[in-house]
Order: structure tokens, then sequence, then C-alpha cells
């Protein structure tokens, strides 16, 4: 049996393209062609429908999530970015007796999803790679490889930073999420570079940091978070916190499993 009903959930605003419009982009990924969808310069999370076909597809950034409804007038696929606005939907339309959480299905980032036919069984969705970047492909040069790879990172950087002011004139303060880490400081570092580069000015960026207060196990429940902004670079500003309390936090704290050895280490 065709899917008689798609129910669109997405933001379609979330999206952001810079070679082709949004009409364009769901064209491509109706279309099935991997290549067509690899050319697509953004983020994205997008579905297509004609007939009995619908495809799904989006960038690494963007969760997208279905749900197949049965229906007796025919079944209908709720697609969307988070589980709960599947449920909120499926119980307006007097379906909610149908879901669970794990009847969810998670369409993978650099795919395109075609489902075809529905029915009972659900079908069997169909996954077509359209991101498969060739291996072993670069010189065996490590400082060679060093700057494709920032010089990439650069690039979306330069992209990224050019849509913000574009969108907003006053100077916005510009976030990046910051863990210590090599991945996360070199975007950190590239940005600042890049911003000094554009003429921005540094001050705008900010980088933000989840970090738990001392309290570990069971009594982060009470604690809470802290979360601390500061700003990097030559602005040395002290950093602020704010708690937070637990329940307003979507992670789950377990207490700490410690061996007989670190145990025994600390005492």
């Amino acid at each position: 049996m065709p899917v008689s009903r798609v129910v669109d959930l997405l933001d379609s605003s979330l999206n952001t393209f810079t070679n082709i419009d949004l009409d364009e982009a769901r064209r491509r990924v109706l279309s099935g062609d991997p290549e067509a969808v690899r050319a697509i310069d953004g983020s994205f999370a997008i579905v297509a429908s004609e007939g009995v076909t619908v495809r799904m597809a989006r960038s690494m950034d963007r969760p997208l999530r279905y749900f197949l409804a049965k229906r007796h007038e025919g079944p209908a696929l709720y697609v969307a970015d988070r589980i709960d606005t599947l449920h909120q939907a499926l119980a307006a339309d007097g379906l909610a007796a149908q879901f669970h959480p794990s009847y969810t299905r998670m369409v993978p980032a650099h795919y395109v999803v075609d489902l075809a036919l529905v029915g009972c069984p659900d079908p069997d969705p169909v996954y077509t790679r359209f991101f498969a970047p060739a291996r072993e492909s670069l010189p065996g040069d490590l400082d060679e490889i060093g700057r494709r790879y920032v010089g990439a990172l650069a690039g979306e950087v330069t992209k990224w930073l050019t849509r913000i002011d574009e969108k907003d004139s006053n100077a916005a303060p510009i976030g990046v999420a910051f863990s210590g880490g090599i991945d996360s400081g070199s975007v950190l570092l590239v940005t600042y570079h890049t911003m000094v580069r554009l003429g921005m000015s540094p001050t705008r960026l900010k980088a933000f940091v989840l970090s738990f207060t001392e309290a570990v196990g069971y009594e982060l429940g009470q604690q809470g978070v802290q979360v601390m902004a500061s700003c990097p670079g030559p602005i040395q500003a002290p950093p602020r916190s704010i708690h937070m309390p637990l329940s307003r936090v979507s992670v789950k704290v377990r207490p700490p499993m410690r061996s007989r050895a670190s145990s025994n280490a600390t005492e």
C-alpha cells in the first residue's frame, strides 16, 4: 500500500544553503541522485515525496527521525527532528497508542533514505550514500594533509561567519562549543583567525564549555551543573558561571565506577 500521507514536521528555516534554495534542495533529494545531493552545500534535513516515492536526507549536524503510522485510510509517514515532536503530532491525530520511542527510525547522515511502498509489515528502507570520499587520495606529506584539512575547515568557517553577518548586522556574539580537545580547539582557533582575516572584531567570539560541579554521583542531582562561558584569545575576561538545575539539562548521570586499586589509592 503506498504512503497516503506525509507529515513534515521539520522547521525549514533551520536549513541553510550557500549554492541553492530550499526548493532545489528538495528536488535533488527527491531525485535520489547521490551526486546531486552531494552537491548541496549547507546544513539541511529534508523530506521530499511524489506519488509512492518518499526520500529523506540530512547533513551531519541535523537530526532527522520518522515514524510510520497505520490508519484506516492508509498509512502516514511522520517526519521530525525530535522524538517528542513525533509523539505530540501522533497524539494530536489520535494515533498516540501506536507510538513507542523505539519504533522511530533515524535517517543516517550522508545517506538518501528511500521508502517506496508501505504496509504490513513495514518495508525495508533503501540507503544510498551520497558522501563517500575516496580513501588514500592524499599525498604522504603530513604538512600538506594538515594544510588541506585546516584549509577546508577555514573555508566552511568563512561561509558560516559571512552568513551570520548577512542575517544580523548588529555584530552579535559568535559562540563555539569548546571542550579543550584537538577538534574543538582547531575550530576555535580557526574561527578566531578567520574573524581577524575578515576584519571582524574577535571580542565577539565566545567559547562555551559545559562543566560539572565538584559533586559527583547522586550528589550531582542536588548540586546541578555549571555552564561556563569565557572569551578566548587576547580577551582575558573572567569566566561567567550560570548555575542550572540538573532537571533542566538533558543528561543522565551515573555514579562513577571505581576499581579497588583506584579506591585504595585515594584513601
